[in-house]
C-alpha cells in the first residue's frame, strides 16, 4: 500500500511538473502584462491580434510571442518589454528605434526601411529592406553587420 502511495504520488508530482511548461495559445490580450498591452495599444493601435503564444520555459522565465493579422510579430519578456518586433515588409514604428539608429539608417541607407528590430543585452539588430541585418550598441553606434 505504502508503495503505491508513494508512485502515485510520484505520477502527480510529475504530471503537474509537465504540465506546468506547456505552451498556452490565447487571442486575449489580457493575457499579456500590462507594459505589454500598452505597447500595442501605443505603436499597433488598430492591428488585431491574431495569436498569442505563452511560452514557459523550465529555467527562464515566461515569455510571450505575439502575431497580428497583419503579419507582423513581437516577442515581449516575462515583465512586458517588446524584446523583437518583425514587421515582414512594413515599416517599424520609428519610436520604437533609437534615435541615433534612426539617423545612421537615413544617412547611409536612404530608401531602405527598417523591418525588425530585437533588442539584445549589448545593443540592437536592425533588418533592413533589402534583406540584411545591421548591429548597433546600446548607444546607437554602428558595429557591423550581424551574424544569424
Amino acid at each position: 500500500m505504502k508503495k503505491f502511495l508513494l508512485t502515485l504520488m510520484a505520477l502527480v508530482f510529475c504530471f503537474g511538473a509537465a504540465n506546468a511548461f506547456i505552451d498556452k495559445y490565447t487571442i486575449n490580450r489580457d493575457e499579456l502584462p500590462e507594459p505589454a498591452r500598452e505597447m500595442l495599444d501605443e505603436h499597433f493601435p488598430k492591428a488585431k491580434v491574431s495569436m498569442i503564444k505563452v511560452d514557459r520555459h523550465l529555467l527562464k522565465k515566461t515569455d510571450y510571442d505575439v502575431r497580428l493579422v497583419n503579419g507582423t510579430k513581437i516577442e515581449f519578456s516575462n515583465k512586458g518589454k517588446w524584446t523583437s518586433v518583425d514587421c515582414g515588409k512594413r515599416e517599424v514604428p520609428e519610436a520604437l528605434v533609437p534615435r541615433a539608429i534612426m539617423k545612421y539608417v537615413t544617412k547611409n541607407h536612404s530608401g531602405l526601411k527598417i523591418v525588425s528590430i530585437r533588442n539584445r543585452n549589448a545593443g540592437y539588430d536592425i533588418g533592413l529592406s533589402d534583406g540584411v541585418t545591421h548591429r548597433f550598441n546600446l548607444l546607437g553606434q554602428y558595429k557591423g553587420l550581424s551574424e544569424k
